[in-house]
């Protein structure tokens, strides 16, 4: 065993530079993966701290004990608290203070005049807390509000904003209030929560501007007098709360608030870090069993020797593992340390980008160094496993032979065992994508179609690399021809290199076929069901925004170039048990400007007990115009309504549709999500837009825009998404080419001979470099080629999987996907020019000379 050790030691010395690509590819793969755990461990711990510290004088938290929740929310819609309670609650034994707490959405407009935030992060208003130990927010200039119109704004949300104290400028809530900055807080130690913007008010204003009517709070904060613990206070307060109000301590309060801000930012953001790690390890493992498959075929001889010598096929397997093992535990010790040097770049690079990273020091856990070193070592050894197990096999006779010749492109066996899991994962990929749509059966099959990519890897070489190849033989001549017989040399290497490349793109290809169809399914609908001439929006994505005022709506009806105008309110409640979100219009004018396909009923007839329910919520419920449904509201009331009418397209419109009046006796903050206005026959789009433009500016300004405008801007975060997911497989598409570069090299020196005789026989230095470089054009193009047909394939299936009852469009983004082909075969030209370059250095003579 020793002996083997000592083998695989002098061997590593000896070719160290063979082993190169492989230090990299497991250095960057440890290196994503420990940042991104680092980044999940220092970002919670740093969050945790900072809402503590925040609500360090708070024991216990008042609210409504029910909570209404829709899909996409995590903590759902809770019913106000009376005011008047926190007089009862200060009675009580046990209590030091109380306050109320108002909160709502508000939107600062900044010095520039655009609205600050909005774009995912939660934009807060609320009133100012007098005592400092209930408030988690700290005053750090100015004062406190005291007067009508004066505000409170958390320092980061200044900053950005470009205001000052003193700084006169416009509260959405979302009717547009002119405020006075008189001081700037603190969260926590912090300028903010992130990118969260807060802007508090007197508490007479936020009864105002953010409750449906005076009196109300969202919920009362409680401070305990000396020695009660946050339980005992919370037991007090039970017998003195009425029916539907409960009390909660002021730690589980603080920990929901960290989850409602921070949770799920996190767990989306470590998961898709994650996510993408699992890729580029996955890249990796292509690079480096390629890198050991082909050293051990170049040792053939040398282990047929050791063989012949003596030893055993367990100590020439032992051998290649522990070359494997010493490079994946060097190359995963700097991965390491890559890594945490990662997360404290992007520690210091957040703030830079506008996201401000809470003070503290990085959290290292053991779990974020050995999971990624365990990782690490299992992904090299993994992959040279097979490599090994092949060394082991190599015959004592062998030692006699020159060379081996690889027909494994040729292989029946493969070819009909690839057939068969590549149509078995084509079956089960149409079954979750169109006969049970299902996203999880669909990866299934996805991930079965890879393996049979792979399989059929080597069989497909032959053929693809002789048609990618038959133009290099008219247009480079005999370079292009040696370049395409060097590539199908060996079709198990050239498949096996470009494997690792047609991940990457693949996956870059399925994340662009889908984008591109989401923004396809959006100009769809809009054209589809928006009959309107421009539509008055807050672009916002997420929790952000404060939405449109009730009151322009009207407004605008009102212009003489108007026809119609109807505003889409949101509104949340209970229907038969489960929380469904409302939209609260007009549905006599919602008609003339959304087409909503066939309407069985009437929507004219709503009234104040009238519910319009979509198609599709009618089919899976089993209502129809007639039956009678139970809401339940967050105000605790409870009420039948009557299906009125059934519509056939909810893309815009919602699922269940009920008139402001019904709307009105439980509405929280009141808001309009979206303006559809028509106009009247004769008047340009440009003079209708300028009239309404008008008048919105009295309302916060919001954008109005055309149709195509509204469909661009409702799918915006699409190209964010992509250029994150470009960026992230950025890394996975370096590690696939820095394995072209490496197997070229390795290849290059089985030539070592071969390509002397070229020199020798005429070849210049600038045809070697050519055919060099073409040879690895041609590894990528493959590589490219495939990745595109299967990225482009699961695109489609993560379209229908994904789609369940609404309609989608698939989108194939031609110059989209011919800019990934373009990059992937550059990158492949750019791989190959260091090979070349060492290539056409080689001296003649020595290179005849060698074995």
């Amino acid at each position: 065993m020793w002996a083997s050790v000592r083998l695989s030691i002098s061997s590593l010395r000896a070719h160290k530079r063979r082993f190169a690509g492989t230090f990299v590819a497991v250095l960057l793969g440890v290196a994503f993966l420990t940042g991104t755990l680092v980044m999940g461990d220092t970002l919670r711990a740093s969050f945790d701290t900072m809402f503590t510290d925040a609500n360090a004088g708070t024991d216990a938290v008042v609210r409504g004990s029910d909570a209404v929740t829709v899909a996409g929310e995590s903590q759902g819609t809770r019913r106000p608290v009376s005011t008047a309670l926190v007089q009862r609650i200060e009675r009580t034994p046990g209590v030091a203070a109380a306050a109320p707490d108002i909160q709502g959405a508000g939107q600062l407009i900044g010095a520039d005049g655009r609205p600050i935030g909005g774009q995912g992060p939660p934009t807060l208003a609320g009133n100012w807390i007098d005592d400092p130990e209930l408030n988690p927010y700290r005053l750090a200039a100015g004062r406190a509000p005291a007067a009508p119109g004066e505000v409170v704004v958390n320092r980061g949300t200044a900053d950005r904003g470009g205001l000052r104290i003193g700084d006169r400028t416009v509260l959405r809530t979302p009717d547009p209030v002119h405020v006075t900055i008189v001081g700037l807080a603190t969260f926590g130690g912090q300028d903010g929560m992130g990118q969260v913007t807060y802007t508090a008010m007197t508490q007479a204003d936020a009864e105002k501007y953010l409750t449906p009517k005076p009196g109300e709070a969202s919920a009362i904060q409680v401070r305990a007098g000396p020695g009660i613990s946050q339980r005992e206070l919370v037991d007090a307060l039970r017998p003195v709360l009425p029916a539907g109000v409960e009390a909660i301590t002021g730690q589980a309060s603080a920990a929901e608030n960290r989850d409602m801000i921070s949770g799920a930012f996190l767990g989306l953001f470590t998961t898709l870090l994650l996510v993408f790690s699992g890729i580029v390890l996955l890249v990796a493992t292509f690079s480096i069993h390629n890198t050991f498959a082909i050293v051990v075929a170049q040792r053939t001889r040398e282990n047929a020797l050791l063989r012949a010598l003596g030893a055993v096929r367990r100590q020439v397997v032992a051998s290649t593992l522990v070359e494997a093992t010493a490079v994946a535990v060097i190359a995963s010790a700097a991965g390491l340390a890559g890594g945490i040097g990662i997360a404290a770049g992007l520690r210091a690079l957040f703030p830079a980008v506008g996201f401000p990273f809470p003070d503290g020091a990085l959290v290292i856990g053991a779990v974020s160094l050995l999971l990624p070193l365990a990782v690490g070592i299992l992904v090299c050894v993994g992959s040279a496993l097979l490599p090994a197990v092949r060394a082991g096999r190599t015959a004592p006779l062998a030692a006699l032979r020159e060379s081996a010749v690889d027909d494994s492109g040729a292989s029946r066996t493969r070819a009909l065992a690839g057939l068969v899991l590549l149509v078995a994962s084509v079956g089960v990929i149409l079954t979750g994508a169109l006969a049970v749509p299902s996203v999880w059966l669909s990866a299934a099959g996805a991930v079965s179609a890879l393996a049979a990519f792979v399989v059929l890897g080597p069989v497909a070489a032959t053929y693809a690399v002789r048609v990618l190849g038959a133009p290099l033989d008219r247009l480079r001549g005999v370079t292009g021809r040696l370049a395409a017989r060097n590539a199908l040399r060996s079709p198990r290497r050239t498949a096996s290199t470009a494997t690792a490349l047609m991940i990457g793109v693949a996956v870059v290809s399925l994340f662009t076929v889908f984008g591109a169809s989401l923004k396809a399914t959006m100009n769809q609908t809009v054209d589809r069901s928006f009959a309107g001439d421009v539509a008055i929006s807050a672009p916002a994505f997420g929790a952000g925004g404060s939405g449109l005022s009730p009151r322009l709506a009207p407004a605008v009806d009102r212009l003489p170039q108007v026809a119609t105008a109807v505003g889409l309110g949101k509104g949340v409640a209970e229907v038969d048990g489960a929380g469904r979100a409302l939209t609260v219009t007009d549905p006599a004018a919602l008609g003339r400007v959304f087409d909503l396909g066939r309407v069985d009923g009437l929507l004219t007839g709503l009234g104040t007990d009238g519910i319009a329910v979509s198609g599709t919520e009618a089919a899976k419920r089993g209502l129809h115009p007639g039956s009678v449904a139970r809401l339940a509201f967050t105000d605790g009331t409870q009420r039948d309504f009557t299906v009125r009418a059934v519509y056939e397209r909810s893309e815009l419109a919602g699922d269940y549709v009920i008139t402001r009046q019904a709307w009105a006796p439980h509405r929280a903050q009141d808001s309009d999500s979206l303006i559809a206005v028509s106009f009247e026959p004769g008047v340009s789009t440009a003079d209708g837009r300028a009239a309404v433009a008008k008048t919105a500016a009295a309302y916060g300004n919001p954008e109005v825009q055309t149709r195509s405008e509204y469909a661009q801007s409702s799918a915006g975060g699409i190209d964010m998404m992509l250029t994150l997911v470009y960026a992230l497989l950025a890394l996975a598409v370096l590690i696939a080419l820095l394995g072209i570069a490496n197997t070229l090299t390795l290849a290059l020196h089985e030539r070592t001979r071969e390509m002397g005789l070229l020199r020798a026989v005429g070849q210049t230095r600038s045809q070697l470099r050519s055919m060099v470089r073409w040879e690895s054009v041609l590894v990528a193009a493959f590589g490219t080629t495939g990745g595109l047909l299967l990225g482009g394939f699961l695109g489609w299936v993560l379209v229908e999987a994904s789609a369940g009852d609404t309609a989608v469009a698939f989108d194939l983004p031609p110059l989209r996907l011919l800019a990934v082909a373009l990059v992937g075969i550059a990158a492949g030209a750019l791989a190959g020019r260091r090979p070349a370059r060492r290539a056409a250095r080689l001296n003649v003579l020595r290179a005849i000379a060698a074995e």
